[in-house]
């Protein structure tokens, strides 16, 4: 094999010699995919694309159930010329990008897609919005779904995992165009844009210590060591060492998940507000800051004045004078437009992408309002 040439490219390669020498005849199966996987050694989305692209040129025709077969030669001849035709006809025929994402139920993922439409306006292509819903399975189904429908780009906001699954990085392998957004892959060099994470629990902890808590806990609901969780721990451990102060595990709050239907005694979180553990928690997602303060009302806790709540982004960006929540602004919005920016560019300059990778890291900052208060003196 060629190894200066992507893998789905040389698998193109090599069925389309076996076509052109009659070894593979008309109608005649072609490999299958695992037997392609096998014989290449590569993912099954790296054969994904390479069957894609070979029957959109009309090489190979594709049944469901089935697999795929040889077209006669004159048919993918014909097709080639009328794709060449259609594109000079209409150079600005639209094509599709895609967005996945575990889930849009916050303003956080909304204000993602908002950037993201923003950036394709006046561009020739679509948005397609898919939903991992935060399993890494189903993210890997999408992206072979994706690849076989011929989609141009991803935009993937990864699934909570122990490790990221193998189809991204075998997107990277194949050199397809790819961004990753809000995360990235520990170790691995890819297209990414995200905050700065570690920067915005700095900001956090030493905002919350001018107001002169001492006793501030950091709250996930994600019990994965994602790499965004861990950097925001991080920086928060930093800004209390800055501070002189011993840091207390008791106030790291990551090994549990929340039930966002009930709030009540069975809540994981409950015996830790009841005992007054801590004066300030940073959230680290805005859906379980709303959470908390639904859960400290009911406990007849008073936020701010017994319960500062700091969350990372906005939960409710429409209340900005009634009662909003201090939070850590990421900038989504412009997250997701600068991931466009950077797909459509690599999707239509591969050539600026030998070896080199865009990595975009927007600085956060602080936005004050109602959710927090200094601490009472007793």
């Amino acid at each position: 094999m060629n190894s200066d040439k992507p893998l789905y490219v040389q698998i193109q390669d090599y069925l389309k010699k076996l076509i052109m020498e009659e070894t593979l005849k008309t109608n005649d199966k072609i490999p299958t995919e695992k037997e392609l996987m096998e014989q290449f050694d590569v993912s099954r989305i790296t054969v994904a694309n390479a069957l894609s692209e070979m029957a959109k040129e009309g090489w190979i025709k594709r049944i469901p159930g089935r697999g795929s077969f040889v077209r006669e030669r004159r048919t993918y001849q014909e097709n080639d010329m009328a794709h060449m035709k259609d594109q000079d006809r209409n150079p600005e025929a639209p094509q599709f990008v895609a967005l996945i994402i575990p889930s849009i139920e916050d303003f956080f993922a909304i204000h993602i897609v908002k950037g993201i439409e923003e950036a394709l306006k006046r561009t020739p292509y679509h948005l397609t919005i898919l939903l991992s819903e935060n399993s890494k399975e189903k993210e890997q189904a999408i992206i072979i779904q994706l690849i076989e429908k011929g989609v141009k780009g991803l935009i993937i906001f990864p699934a909570d995992a122990q490790t990221y699954n193998e189809e991204i990085l075998a997107l990277k392998m194949s050199k397809f165009p790819f961004v990753l957004i809000d995360r990235r892959l520990p170790g691995v060099d890819t297209h990414f844009v995200s905050a700065d994470s570690y920067l915005g629990a700095e900001l956090a902890v030493n905002y919350l210590w001018e107001l002169g808590h001492r006793h501030i806990a950091i709250c996930s609901d994600s019990p994965l060591p994602t790499l965004t969780v861990s950097e925001r721990i991080s920086g928060y451990m930093e800004a209390l060492r800055q501070k002189g102060t011993v840091i207390n595990p008791g106030l790291i709050l990551t090994d549990f998940t929340v039930d966002y239907s009930r709030f009540d005694e069975e809540s994981p979180l409950y015996p830790f507000l009841m005992n007054r553990e801590a004066t300030a928690i940073i959230t680290l997602n805005a859906r379980l800051g709303l959470y908390i303060k639904a859960l400290a009302t009911i406990m007849n806790l008073r936020v701010p004045e017994e319960l500062s709540i700091l969350t990372f982004d906005d939960p409710i960006p429409m209340y900005d004078k009634i009662d909003g929540f201090t939070h850590i602004n990421q900038f989504e919005k412009e997250m997701g437009k600068r991931s466009m920016e950077v797909l459509l560019h690599v999707i239509e300059n591969p050539q600026d992408y030998q070896g080199h990778y865009e990595k975009i890291v927007l600085e956060p900052e602080l936005v004050v309002k109602h959710s927090t208060a200094s601490i009472r003196k007793e």
